[in-house]
C-alpha cells in the first residue's frame, strides 16, 4: 500500500505549490473512517483510496482531485456525512465527494434502475466539475483490477459490462485512451475469457513471427523521414488491445488475418507541417490502400484527438496502418483532459477545463435528461450518444459536426436544434434532395428543409441512431399520445355522467384528485382514457353513487369498444414483437433473409399469404421494387427478453479433430440453442457448414460471431441469406 510521504512527495513532484497539509489531513481521516472494514481480497479496505489517489498523480490531477479519491468512499462506506467533510475540509471537497457518491440503493428497485439513477447523478456532477468524473474513472479502473476476488460471477458480469458500456464509453470521450483501453481489456477477460483468450495467444504467435517484419519496417521509415530531412521524428510499434481486436472482427464482419491494423506503427514529428511532410514519405514509399486515410488534424474527434490516419501496402505486400501527429498531439492521444489540467493553466482556464458544461456532449446528455420519461430511458439514449465511430458533416455555413457511424438528416436535424428536428420536412445531401433515413457519409454537406405545419413522425425513431434525436422523438410521442388519452378520457367521462343524469365539470373532480392520488384533472383524464382507470370509479367517488351491476357491465363493455389504445391481452399465444402489423393479417418470417430484432425490418404484403416479414438489407426486397404499395412499415417492440428468434450462419471450418466440439461449445457457452446444422461443402482442409441459431436478438448473434472468430480452427464466419 502507497504510503502517506510517498503520496505527498508524488503530487509535490509536479505541483510544488500543492497544500500537503490538506493531504496529510485527509490519508489519516479516511484511514481513521474506514478503520477495520476489509475489501473481498482480504486488503485493509482504505487501500482501495490510496491506490485510486495515486492512480491520479500519474495524470498530475490537483489538490482537491487527490484529497476527494482518498475520501470517495467514506460517505458511502462508513458513518462519515457530507456535513463532517465540509467541516474537517472545505466545501469543494463536499461537493466533490458527493459527486463520485453512489445514491443509497432503494429497496425494491432493479439493477437497472439503480445503474441508471447512479449514472444520472454522476453525469449532473461531471456537468458542474469534470474531476468528478476522473475520481470516478480511477475508482472503476482500480475495482477491475480487483474484481477477481468477488465471489458471486453475476455481480461480476455486471460490473464488467457496465465497465465498457458506460466508463470506458467516457473515457473515451475525454481521450483517455489509457483508461478506455485497460478498462475495456479487463472487462473482455471477464465477460468472454476464451475469445480473449485465443486472441492473445494469436497476438503472442504474431508478435514472434512478425518481429523481424516488424524491425524491417521501422528502420526502413526512419531512414525514409531521415533522408527526407525529419532525423527528429520518433516511430515506434503499437499493438492493438485484444477487445479492440475483437470488436473489429464484430464490427467490420472481417477475421482475425484480415485486419491491418493489429500492429500499427505511429511517427511522432514537433509541428503540423511535418506530420503532412511525413504523410508525403509514407505515400510516396508505399501504395496507399483506397479509403484507408483519415484526417483527423484538420477534422479533430470531439474528445480533442488529432491525428493523421492512413494504411499502405508495406515490406512483403502486407498491409501497414500508420499514424501521424505532434508530440502535444500525442500527449492529448495518451491523457486526454487530463494533458491540460488545471494545475498549468491560468485561474480563467483552470474553471473552464473543470466546467464539464464546455463540452457539447455533456450538454446534449444533459438535454437528453431532460427529455427522458424514466432514468433507464435516459440510460438507454446516453448509451447511444457516447458510442461513436464517427462521420464528419458539414452545415451550409460550414460548420463541422460528428456522429455516430449510420446517423441520419434527421438526427442532423436534431443535433443542429431540437426545434430544426421537430418541423423536418425533407434535407439535400451536397445539393440533392434525399430520403430522410438516408446514411449520411464522411464530408457530405446536409441542408435541412423545415416546415412550420411539420410534426415529428413515430417512424423515425425506427432509423435514428443518436440519443438526442431519440429522446427528442419519444418526448413528442408521449406528449400526442398523452394528449390523445385525455381528450379520450374525458369524452367517455362526459358520456357516462351524462347517462347518470349529470353533466361533467372538470372542478367537481378536483377536490377528489388526493383519493386517486393524482395531481391534475388532466393525470385523471389521461389515465381513464389508456384504461388504467375505471369510469365507475369515478363516478361513485365523484358523484357518491354506484351504477347498476348491469349498466356497469354494459359501460365496461362500451369502455373497451371506445378506447383504441386499450391494451388487449393475449389468449394462448404470446403477441407478435413486431408493431405496425394490418390486424388480422397472417405473418411470417422470411428464410431467405432470417430477420431477428435488432434488425432494420420491412413488411411485404403478398396475396394469400399475408405479410412476410424481410430485413431492409434482404435482395429478395428488389423483386418488390416496383409495388411500393405492398410495403409495410414495420418494427420490433422494444421489450423482446423472453422470444427467441432463428438466426442463420455459414462458417468455413478447419477440417481436423474437435473443430466441430469448438464451435458448438462456443454457441452454447453464449447460451445459443443450435436448431439446425448442414454441412453444405467439403475439401480436404475445410469443410463448410450453415447453422440456424435460436438467439434473442442481433447483438446475441454478432457476439457468437465475434466469439467464433476467434477461434483458430474458424477461418471465417457470417450471417447467411439465400
Amino acid at each position: 500500500m502507497i504510503r502517506q510521504y510517498e503520496l505527498v512527495e508524488k503530487v509535490k513532484s509536479y505541483d510544488p505549490d500543492a497544500d500537503e497539509d490538506l493531504i496529510n489531513r485527509a490519508y489519516v481521516f479516511a484511514m481513521k473512517a474506514h478503520g477495520a472494514q476489509k475489501r473481498a481480497s482480504g486488503d485493509p479496505y482504505f487501500s482501495h483510496p490510496v491506490e485510486v489517489a495515486y492512480k491520479l498523480t500519474q495524470y498530475k490531477l490537483d489538490t482537491a482531485s487527490i484529497v476527494t479519491a482518498l475520501l470517495h468512499d467514506t460517505v458511502e462506506d462508513t458513518e462519515v456525512t457530507l456535513d463532517d467533510i465540509e467541516q474537517t475540509f472545505n466545501k469543494e471537497i463536499r461537493n466533490l465527494v458527493d459527486g463520485v457518491t453512489k445514491l443509497s440503493r432503494l429497496e425494491g428497485k432493479s439493477d437497472n434502475l439503480n445503474q441508471a439513477e447512479n449514472f444520472r447523478k454522476l453525469l449532473i456532477a461531471m456537468s458542474e466539475d469534470l474531476r468528478v468524473l476522473l475520481v470516478k474513472l480511477a475508482d472503476r479502473l482500480h475495482n477491475m483490477e480487483t474484481i477477481k476476488y468477488i465471489k458471486n460471477p453475476e455481480k461480476r458480469q455486471r460490473i464488467a459490462r457496465e465497465t465498457v458500456e458506460i466508463y470506458a464509453a467516457l473515457a473515451e470521450r475525454i481521450g483517455m485512451r489509457n483508461i478506455k483501453d485497460d478498462l475495456q481489456d479487463m472487462a473482455f477477460a471477464e465477460l468472454y475469457p476464451e475469445a480473449r483468450e485465443s486472441i492473445v495467444t494469436r497476438l503472442n504467435f504474431l508478435r514472434d513471427a512478425g518481429q523481424a517484419e516488424m524491425d524491417k519496417t521501422l528502420y526502413t521509415i526512419r531512414q525514409k523521414l531521415n533522408e527526407a530531412g525529419l532525423p527528429n521524428a520518433k516511430v515506434y510499434g503499437r499493438e492493438k488491445k485484444p477487445f479492440s481486436i475483437w470488436k473489429k472482427m464484430e464490427s467490420k464482419n472481417t477475421d482475425f488475418e484480415q485486419l491491418s491494423d493489429i500492429i500499427a506503427f505511429r511517427i511522432v514529428v514537433d509541428s503540423v507541417a511535418e506530420c503532412y511532410q511525413a504523410l508525403g514519405v509514407i505515400h510516396a514509399e508505399w501504395h496507399i490502400i483506397p479509403g484507408k486515410f483519415k484526417d483527423y488534424i484538420s477534422t479533430p474527434k470531439s474528445n480533442g484527438y488529432q491525428s493523421l490516419h492512413t494504411s499502405v501496402l508495406g515490406p512483403g505486400q502486407q498491409r501497414v496502418e500508420i499514424q501521424i501527429r505532434t508530440n502535444d498531439m500525442d500527449e492529448i492521444a495518451e491523457y486526454g483532459l487530463a494533458a491540460h489540467w488545471a494545475y498549468k493553466q491560468s485561474h480563467t482556464s483552470e474553471s473552464a477545463v473543470r466546467d464539464g458544461k464546455q463540452f457539447r456532449w455533456i450538454r446534449e446528455l444533459l438535454d437528453i435528461l431532460d427529455k427522458s420519461s424514466n432514468p433507464e430511458e435516459f440510460l438507454e439514449n446516453t448509451k447511444l450518444e457516447m458510442y461513436h465511430d464517427q462521420v464528419f458533416c458539414f452545415s451550409p455555413k460550414g460548420d463541422i459536426l460528428a456522429f455516430p457511424r449510420g446517423a441520419t438528416p434527421v438526427d442532423f436535424a436534431y443535433a443542429v436544434h431540437s426545434g430544426v428536428g421537430d418541423t423536418c420536412v425533407g434535407a439535400k445531401i451536397n445539393g440533392r434532395i434525399v430520403p430522410l433515413r438516408t446514411k449520411l457519409k464522411n464530408g457530405d454537406q446536409i441542408e435541412i428543409i423545415t416546415s412550420k405545419t411539420q410534426t415529428p413522425s413515430p417512424s423515425w425513431e425506427r432509423f435514428v441512431v443518436t440519443g438526442k434525436a431519440k429522446s427528442e422523438i419519444r418526448k413528442f410521442i408521449r406528449t400526442q399520445q398523452r394528449n390523445e388519452y385525455i381528450t379520450l378520457g374525458r369524452a367517455v367521462l362526459a358520456k357516462t355522467f351524462k347517462q347518470e343524469g349529470h353533466e361533467l365539470n372538470e372542478k367537481m373532480i378536483e377536490p377528489h384528485l388526493p383519493q386517486f392520488n393524482k395531481k391534475s384533472v388532466d393525470d385523471l383524464l389521461a389515465e381513464v382514457g389508456e384504461g388504467l382507470l375505471s369510469r365507475q370509479q369515478v363516478m361513485e367517488i365523484v358523484i357518491g353513487e354506484k351504477k347498476s351491476s348491469n349498466q356497469s357491465s354494459v359501460g365496461t363493455m362500451l369502455s373497451n369498444l371506445s378506447n383504441p389504445f386499450r391494451k388487449k391481452k393475449a389468449s394462448g399465444s404470446a403477441p407478435m414483437p413486431i408493431k405496425g402489423l394490418i390486424p388480422g393479417m397472417a405473418i411470417h418470417f422470411a428464410g431467405c433473409c432470417h430477420p431477428i430484432p435488432g434488425d432494420r425490418i420491412v413488411g411485404i404484403v403478398t396475396t394469400g399469404k399475408g405479410i412476410t416479414i424481410h430485413t431492409l438489407e434482404c435482395e429478395t426486397l428488389e423483386n418488390y421494387s416496383d409495388a411500393p404499395e405492398r410495403w409495410i412499415d414495420v418494427a420490433w417492440e422494444r421489450d423482446q427478453s423472453d422470444a427467441s428468434h432463428i438466426g442463420r450462419l455459414r462458417a468455413h471450418i478447419s477440417h481436423e479433430p474437435a473443430a466441430l466440439a469448438t464451435v458448438t461449445n462456443v454457441i452454447a457457452k453464449e447460451m445459443g440453442n443450435i436448431s439446425n446444422f448442414k454441412i453444405i461443402n467439403r475439401s480436404i482442409d475445410f469443410f463448410e457448414i450453415l447453422i440456424d441459431i435460436e438467439v434473442r436478438d442481433v447483438r446475441h448473434l454478432n457476439n457468437i460471431i465475434a466469439n467464433l472468430r476467434s477461434k483458430e480452427v474458424v477461418q471465417s464466419v457470417e450471417r447467411y441469406q439465400t
